[in-house]
């Protein structure tokens, strides 16, 4: 039989949550103030923040941002048309269409981060303490199943 939930517990994922969506909503008012609407920073941020030797394939970018395909494209058409990345095709796979930043989007998400990572470094350490009681509350059982996200199981 499982252990019983605590009221600590409860407290703590309650508050996680919320410094989680605080941490978010602030983001897409840092994302408005320097011109970017919240889904072309997190596209931005895809792109520049994949692992090096990680190719920004439609497929990754719709993966990370948790998009389907279509509304990834169209994100993309729209970024392209004002300068802020680029399409190019794979080099091995001339099928596959791969996207970079280019110099203006690239300095605009710059700014955004820049400012993101000063938020975060004043006021994350509450994200930080939250997890960190969840996690020292007990030790881990068997993992619950995930529901799926859009039509497929998440990751």
């Amino acid at each position: 039989m499982a252990a019983r939930i605590t009221d600590g517990e409860y407290h703590a994922l309650s508050q996680l949550r919320y410094l989680i969506r605080r941490f978010l909503q602030e983001g897409d008012g840092t994302a408005r103030l320097a011109g970017l609407e919240p889904q072309q920073y997190l596209l931005l941020l895809a792109i520049r923040g994949l692992e090096p030797g990680q190719e920004a394939s439609i497929r990754t970018l719709a993966d990370r941002l948790a998009l389907r395909h279509h509304s990834t494209v169209e994100l993309i058409d729209r970024m392209e048309a004002h300068g802020f990345v680029k399409r190019t095709r794979g080099r091995e796979d001339r099928r596959q269409v791969l996207v970079s930043l280019q110099p203006r989007g690239e300095k605009l998400l710059e700014k955004v981060v820049a400012q993101r990572l000063v938020e975060l470094r004043s006021h994350g350490r509450a994200l930080v303490e939250s997890v960190g009681k969840l996690l020292e509350s007990r030790p881990m059982t068997a993992r619950p199943k995930r529901p799926s996200v859009g039509g497929r199981r998440a990751r």
